[in-house]
């Protein structure tokens, strides 16, 4: 099932997400229905409290870049109660989307290489290196889990450019492809 995508303004998106309980019945129903939402918005991340869900919970499929970055080939993972335990020093600005602020794209710096723990769909425990974008996209869906968002990452210049379109995506006005929850007024 598709769900709308909560958008910049809802408070769920400033919340600390809970753990989950791998044990959760509608567990897995709820992984299908956020890749199908995440695919559906032409996505490559989805954290469960972009579909106002405010549990440490995300789905990746980033193969779709692996034309440009080999890092995501097959980078397809459902992650649940993840943990960033390491992070590079070095790091690098890349250009950012979010489906949580559509039309707006925005230089993030961010480490260039994690180590990331958590548990998968089936409940197995689970330590990985990332590398490159596929580092990239597990920080900035975690930073959703911590009621961060990726606007938080970019200079204040940066934001009050973008203000006019901040402004008409808690208004409604923004132009969207996708099925959204839009700000209550």
């Amino acid at each position: 099932m598709i769900l709308p995508i909560y958008i910049y303004g809802q408070p769920v998106l400033r919340e600390k997400a809970e753990p989950v309980d791998e044990h959760e019945p509608d567990l897995k129903q709820l992984i299908d229905n956020m890749f199908e939402t995440m695919y559906n918005a032409d996505g490559i991340g989805l954290a469960a409290p972009q579909i106002g869900c405010p549990i440490r919970l995300l789905v990746i499929d980033a193969n779709p870049l692996s034309e440009d970055f080999p890092e995501c080939r097959l980078f397809k993972r459902v992650m649940i109660n993840p943990e960033i335990i390491e992070k590079s020093r070095e790091t690098i600005a890349l250009e950012e989307g979010c489906l949580s602020f559509p039309g707006i794209h925005e230089k993030v710096e961010r480490a260039v290489s994690i180590r990331v723990c958590y548990r998968d769909e089936n409940g197995a425990l689970k330590e990985e290196a990332c590398d490159g974008f596929a580092a990239r996209v597990v920080q900035h869906e975690c930073e959703h889990l911590d009621g961060e968002v990726f606007i938080d990452s970019i200079s204040p210049i940066r934001r009050q450019l973008n203000r006019g379109k901040l402004n008409a995506i808690i208004k409604g006005t923004a132009a969207c492809t996708y099925r959204v929850k839009p700000v209550k007024k």
